[in-house]
Formats: structure tokens, sequence, C-alpha cells
């Protein structure tokens, strides 16, 4: 069976408040119906100061979602680590951890958006570090003990309810990333399919003398969407992928490597390319996909054509893959 997953970022360029809440309402809504069916995880992610309205606060949105689920992950991939507070993020995440009873999954990277530490006054310069620090800290601060911290005692309570301590990885395509994740003994979520990267990993894992492992996406993890008629799909709605593409373009210089990376500036090129995919059920499933990544909710899609995709995951794709 493979891995399914519903991500939300929920976008919606030009929204009003209005529409945005019924967008907020209808993904916890949708997350439910997931949780119901049998989906494995609901992944969402952070971004600041976006023009369409991108989320930026994914563990008030994972709250939510663990209050409305019984069973189902949430995966915080990824949170820009240098932009947190430490202390306030051991508690937050500890909190959820006990919340959910162990269903948090935390990436933490350090982002590729210079303007976002602008925003917060952090000193994008100092990302490496900082990142360093807070991975640190929340180690240290999940045990519960006290620990020193910028040159004061502090001790972060309560202790989170998984052991020894919630899932953490460290995200990025760099080789920092790998050494940072390696000496602290912690996962290695690269942000796309790189063998080599993973490689290093576990060559610094030896180095460091410490124990990890690598949640690496595939070689293909394409972005899915379930219709009855993909053509009458990509014709309505192709905009709204189309959007989301040419917004991750714009944010990714030469040096990031994601997942995510199309060059397609029309909606013709965006469907010949495969990084965002519309098809029949009968489609997925012959697909051969170990992770299969439904996006509903991309760059704005109406609410009501992102329920007949999941509806048709949910009823379809996922009996017919066993589950």
């Amino acid at each position: 069976m493979p891995v399914t997953v519903v991500r939300f970022n929920l976008v919606e360029p030009g929204a009003t408040p209005a529409s945005l809440g019924a967008r907020y309402r209808a993904a916890l809504e949708m997350a439910a119906y997931a949780d119901e069916h049998g989906v494995t995880t609901v992944q969402t992610e952070e971004h600041h100061g976006v023009d369409d309205n991108w989320l930026p606060s994914p563990f008030t949105f994972a709250a939510a979602v663990f209050g409305a689920t019984r069973r189902i992950a949430v995966t915080v991939g990824a949170i820009i680590g240098p932009l947190h507070d430490p202390l306030r993020l051991a508690e937050e995440i500890a909190v959820l951890d006990l919340l959910s009873g162990g269903r948090l999954v935390t990436v933490a990277g350090i982002g590729y958006r210079p303007e976002e530490y602008a925003q917060f006054g952090v000193d994008w310069k100092r990302r490496g570090r900082l990142q360093d620090e807070l991975l640190e800290t929340l180690l240290k601060a999940w045990t519960g003990e006290e620990f020193e911290y910028r040159g004061r005692t502090v001790r972060v309570t309560p202790r989170p309810f998984t052991e020894p301590h919630p899932l953490l990885l460290v995200g990025g395509s760099s080789k920092a990333a790998a050494r940072r994740a390696a000496r602290l003994g912690l996962p290695f979520f690269p942000s796309a399919h790189l063998p080599e990267l993973e490689a290093y990993y576990k060559e610094r894992l030896v180095e460091y003398g410490t124990e990890g492992w690598t949640m690496m996406p595939t070689a293909e993890t394409p972005l899915l969407h379930i219709a009855e008629d993909p053509d009458r799909a990509w014709a309505e709605h192709g905009e709204h992928f189309l959007h989301e593409a040419r917004t991750y373009a714009s944010w990714q210089s030469g040096d990031i490597t994601s997942a995510v990376r199309s060059s397609a500036a029309t909606v013709t090129e965006l469907r010949a390319e495969g990084v965002y995919r519309i098809l029949t059920p009968d489609e997925c499933v012959t697909q051969g996909l170990d992770n299969l990544v439904l996006h509903p909710l991309a760059g704005g899609m109406p609410v009501e054509e992102g329920w007949r995709s999941l509806r048709l995951f949910a009823e379809r794709v996922i009996p017919a893959l066993g589950g």
C-alpha cells in the first residue's frame, strides 16, 4: 500500500477574509474525511508575507487537524527553523505531540526566501548557526531537564508524549543540512530525490558515530488531482496549478533543489511536464507510485472541485490499492 498524503497550503489569490475562512474550514473537513477513509498523512508547510495568502502558521493548522481527526499524521514540511524562538517551538511541538498522541512530524529547514528573514528581523547570513541552535535546543528541551540556554538555566515542560522525543527531521538539499542531521543523530529529509546526498549523509553518520535514516522523495513524486475527465479539469482548473508552479519557480534560485520544480510558463507546458498530474481514478491506480500526494486545493482551486478530487481519491483509488 503506497503512502497517501493530502497536502494543504491554503493558498487563495485575491481572497477575502470570508472566502479564506471558508477554505480553512473546508480543509479541516477534508482532513477529517481523509482520516475516515484511511489516508496516511496531512502535509502542510510555512511561508510568510505571500500575496496569495500562503499558510504562515502550520502548527495552528496542525492543532485544528488533530482536533478533527483520530488517526491521521500531520507532517509540517517544512518549518523555517531560524524564524522560530527555540524554547517556544519546543513547547508548541510538545503540546501538539501530547494532544495528538504522537501524530506530529516536523521537518525543519532553513528556507530559501531572504524576504521572510527580513520580515522577522532575522539575519539571513546567520541562518545556519541559528538552525544549529534551534535543533540542539529542541533536543535538550524535550528531556524535561534543566539546561543552559543563551547564558541562563532554563527548563521546558511538559515533556512530549513520544519517546525519546517527537519525530523531528532535518530538511534541505545541501551537504550542510546532511551534516547537521548526521551530527545530531536526526533523520534527514532531502527536498528532492538526491541519492548522492543520501549517501553523503550516511557517510557522515559513520563519521560522527550517530544513527539516523533518510525520508527521501522518490524519483517521481508528482502532485495529483483526480478527475473523471482530466481534459476538462486541465481546461477549467489548470491555471491554479500553474499559479503554484510559477510561484515556486520565482522563489527557487539555481542552487535550490526541490521535488516541486517546474519551468512551465503555460498550462499546456505544465501538463506535459508531469510535476502536476490530473488523472482519472484508474490512471492513478496504475501509475505505480510509492507516494500518492493529493493536492485538492492547489493554487486557489475552488473548494467544490477539491472535494470532487478528494472523494474520487478516497472512494475509488484507495480501495483499489488495498486500503
